[in-house]
């Protein structure tokens, strides 16, 4: 096999093509969709079997399980799906991929999409010179599709020929007999070969060579094609690693769900390969074990007619080649069998066991301890959808993610308030507030910085609305940082001229934090579902500004009294005065969040 430089860097442009493509319709089909994707996507995976379906659909039509998978941990890394309901869709997408090899078996190739490309293109070009926005961005999605498949068949080019070079997996023939080792051993060669060639199909292929030249028993070819499961598996895992740690754990569930399968399906190897020839035998197919006596018998008994099989010098029409093709078929559909059958086996016992599935998913890659005192961006640190749409859905994401932050640094500062001064505890919450402050000012400017790389894209005007109210809530978000900052350095100032501050103080700070507090959950609330904030949300935050406010103006108001009667010094009022004034224009931001939530949803449905 001549495989030379020119030909590794072909491959790497047919795959820079492909990623190409990908992001290219996957940018056409966000514009298009827009907000309704996440409805969709909750529509399709609203409980586990409809997402198994799902899945399934899926990757039928796109006729890889590898490149759906990848799919789904994009969508779980921009928050727009759950770890339970991706675990469902993943099921799914393991039954899809049989798909293919049914058309392997039936018509004998693969469904060539790529012969369809470039009269795609063109109706896609004129899509592209029409007024309307959303027929320019099927336009885009179409030709991102075109590109794709292109890319595809491209790689399929250029990836080393295994298919036409068997001779490299004669040494294999050696380790035929050595009982439930060579299973073993055959399990993981298919494993490898699918993950360096990142294609079950061509694995399905060169298995039947294999097959049809007598090396291996049917056995053995479901050894290989059980490994194939679990070297799909890699292209995803590779995806996950520049993700977030919700998208690590969906590409591990990938993994333990074909890992799983593949221990009980050892268990039963046997008497379960057994059981597939048999079903293929009780379709009409004949037995798929028949091939391997056939040949070895040849081989042994003609070798001259045998070699003549492989040279192709047979005439068209010999009794052999008709023997070796019914075969043939017997020995395809037997696999196809057995690949459909592990999966659905798989599938109907895995679906029950969802809720074990992400349990054991989340204590193989547990949080990592004290994370959310460290800076990192959950959604979109490197993100893995390109989509302007779906980006945006990522910064809200991670803008709610930088909120609830935020919200911790209020709860620090009531804590610093009623912690001993001048002890280790006093100095070390002051310590962990500074540095929550620090994470804020970077978050505020990551996010900002994502986003306004969202705006050099193609955006729907719904989108860039949505970016503009996105930019002022980070603002506003850092300010209510930097008021919680506000209340630990007027604590400092007041431990340095040992002001001290009485019950009653205390107590109508108590109050003011309360109400805060309050008012801080209510704005949680709404940003964690920005697009459906109610009416009735919406009142309770302003009326519980206008609370904040008018118990502002009474503290102010006593404030004075108290300290003309000697309630308490004069310095203390003034530290009294300054944290309660913080904490009011705090409350002051928190509204501001909620004004612009209001604006751009009202602006955008208008």
């Amino acid at each position: 096999m001549n495989y030379s430089i020119l030909d590794f860097l072909d491959l790497l442009g047919a795959v820079g093509l492909f990623l190409y493509g990908m992001k290219v319709m996957s940018e056409g089909l966000q514009k298009a969709a827009g907000d309704r994707l996440r409805n969709i996507l909750s529509a399709m995976t609203r409980n586990r079997f409809t997402g198994l379906l799902t899945g399934c659909a899926i990757t039928a039509l796109i006729q890889s399980s590898s490149a759906s998978t990848v799919m789904v941990v994009s969508f779980v890394n921009a928050g727009l799906m759950t770890l339970a309901q991706s675990m469902a869709v993943i099921f799914g997408a393991n039954v899809g991929t049989t798909f293919t090899a049914w058309i392997i078996t039936l018509f004998g190739f693969k469904v060539d999409v790529s012969v369809a490309v470039l009269p795609l293109i063109a109706a896609a070009v004129v899509l592209l010179f029409v007024n309307s926005s959303r027929a320019k961005s099927i336009g885009e999605f179409l030709i991102g599709f075109a590109f794709l498949f292109m890319g595809l068949n491209m790689i399929s080019s250029y990836v080393p020929d295994l298919q036409s070079n068997p001779e490299m997996f004669a040494v294999l023939r050696g380790y035929a007999s050595m009982g439930f080792g060579s299973i073993v051993i055959f399990m993981l060669v298919g494993l490898v070969v699918t993950a360096v060639i990142q294609s079950s199909s061509a694995t399905f292929a060169i298995v039947l060579i294999m097959c049809t030249k007598g090396w291996i028993t049917f056995d053995l070819a479901c050894a290989l094609v059980l490994g194939s499961n679990i070297g799909t598996t890699v292209t995803p895992l590779l995806a996950s690693m520049s993700g977030n740690m919700a998208a690590k754990r969906t590409a591990m569930g990938h993994l333990l769900f074909n890992l799983l399968g593949t221990v009980w399906c050892l268990c039963v190897f046997v008497p379960f390969a057994d059981f597939n020839a048999w079903l293929t035998e009780s379709f009409g197919q004949g037995d798929p074990n028949a091939l391997y006596g056939f040949v070895t018998n040849l081989e042994a008994t003609d070798p001259g007619l045998y070699n003549h099989l492989f040279d192709n010098s047979l005439p068209a029409g010999h009794d052999v080649l008709r023997r070796v093709a019914v075969m043939q078929m017997s020995v395809s559909f037997g696999l196809s069998v057995f690949h459909t059958t592990f999966n659905l086996v798989n599938v109907a016992i895995m679906i029950w066991l969802t809720g074990i599935y992400v349990k054991i998913v989340e204590w193989l890659i547990p949080a990592r301890k004290g994370e959310d005192d460290e800076f990192t961006l959950k959604f979109i640190s490197r993100g893995m959808v390109n989509a302007s749409e779906l980006n945006l859905a990522q910064a809200e994401k991670e803008m709610s993610i930088f909120a609830q932050r935020v919200s911790r640094m209020v709860e620090m500062g009531h804590t610093l308030i009623h912690t001993k001064e001048k002890s280790e505890e006093f100095n070390q919450l002051y310590s962990r507030l500074e540095k929550y402050e620090d994470i804020s000012d970077r978050m505020e400017l990551e996010i900002a910085r994502y986003l306004n790389r969202c705006a050099e894209g193609r955006l729907s005007n719904e989108g860039k609305l949505r970016i503009g109210g996105m930019l002022r809530i980070v603002g506003e978000i850092e300010s209510i940082a930097d008021c919680c900052m506000g209340v630990g350095k007027i604590l400092m100032r007041k431990v340095q001229s040992q002001a001290v501050f009485t019950e009653q103080i205390y107590a109508n700070i108590d109050v003011m934090y309360k109400y805060l507090e309050e008012a801080m959950t209510m704005m949680l609330a709404e940003l964690a579902d920005p697009e459906n904030v109610s009416q009735r949300s919406l009142i309770d935050s302003y009326n519980k500004e206008r609370e904040i406010n008018n118990l502002r103006n009474t503290y102010r108001s006593a404030n004075i009294e108290n300290i003309n009667s000697g309630a308490y010094e004069y310095q203390a009022g003034i530290y009294y005065m300054d944290i309660i004034s913080d904490l009011e224009r705090t409350g002051d931001y928190i509204i501001n969040v909620v004004d612009t939530l209001k604006d751009t949803a009202r602006r955008a449905g208008a």
